[in-house]
């Protein structure tokens, strides 16, 4: 299922229940709740983004024309299911793990420990759900206890590449929110055809992510070969990465409606580094 807003087009991974989004949308009845941000995948327009439910239609604005048009879900032509090379895809998987763990990441009573775990265990389901389909494979066969069985196996001689944003790699001034980056262990280049995982616990403005991924892209790998892993999300760094890395593809637990001005994701979960090693 899929719908069009101008040139835009939302595709639907999930069941019919399941949320879409739209820029800049806003509901009909002002007194009706939103839903939750989960449960969809989008490719983002460079713009605010907000919830929209689905199956009811949407007043959607543009920023450009400033004009309200209706937005109607309808069975989509293999042609509107296409998605171009040049879109941004952010995926927020629904599964009710992830939920969990991002709830544990919220709570400020959670204790470092516990809080770094729950870090490492949205960092596996999300990187699970980013390398579906994604690896290359090699098939088989082996000798098992009871037979010779027909076997698949990540191939060892693709290069598959996970870049960690480390809280000692990369500081953020506190006044411009601008990153300083003072270790760096990129290679000069990567191999070509390497698959590369960036995984930063949380993208607020932007800044980090895109001066990371800056650095990245100079190095030989191109904006389709990304994938950014991040626990939580805000529409201020989604809106920089569509604007400069079309084609990326983001996975994220969940994201939130907003930034403030120190660069903090409201509700969001607080400072991850301190959170993490209790500073």
């Amino acid at each position: 299922m899929a719908c069009r807003v101008s040139n835009i087009s939302y595709l639907r991974a999930y069941p019919p229940s399941t949320p879409r989004f739209s820029p800049k949308c806003h509901h009909q009845n002002p007194n009706s709740p939103p839903p939750l941000l989960n449960n969809y995948f989008f490719p983002l327009p460079p713009s605010t983004l907000k919830p929209h439910l689905p199956k009811k239609m949407m007043s959607c604005s543009s920023a450009l024309r400033r004009s309200f048009v209706t937005v109607k879900s309808h069975m989509a032509t293999t042609e509107e299911t296409s998605i171009s090379e040049d879109r941004m895809l952010v995926f927020v998987p629904p599964h009710p793990l992830i939920k969990h763990w991002v709830s544990v990441l919220r709570n400020e009573q959670t204790p470092s420990p516990i809080f770094r775990n729950a870090m490492a265990e949205i960092g596996r389901l999300l990187m699970y759900e980013a390398s579906r389909d994604w690896l290359p494979m090699v098939t088989g066969e082996i000798q098992s206890p009871m037979g010779v069985a027909s076997v698949e196996f990540i191939d060892p001689r693709e290069p598959v590449a996970v870049i960690p944003i480390l809280r000692a790699g990369i500081s953020r001034d506190e006044e411009t929110l601008q990153p300083t980056i003072y270790l760096n262990k990129l290679p000069d280049t990567f191999p070509e055809g390497s698959r590369v995982f960036v995984v930063d616990p949380m993208l607020a403005t932007g800044g980090t992510i895109v001066a990371s991924l800056q650095l990245i892209k100079e190095r030989g790998v191109e904006n389709q070969q990304i994938k950014v892993i991040s626990a939580v999300a805000a529409p201020p760094a989604l809106q920089k990465l569509s604007e400069k890395f079309p084609g990326l593809h983001v996975y994220t637990g969940i994201i939130d409606p907003t930034v403030n001005d120190k660069g903090f994701i409201i509700p969001g979960l607080g400072d991850a580094g301190d959170r993490s090693f209790g500073t």
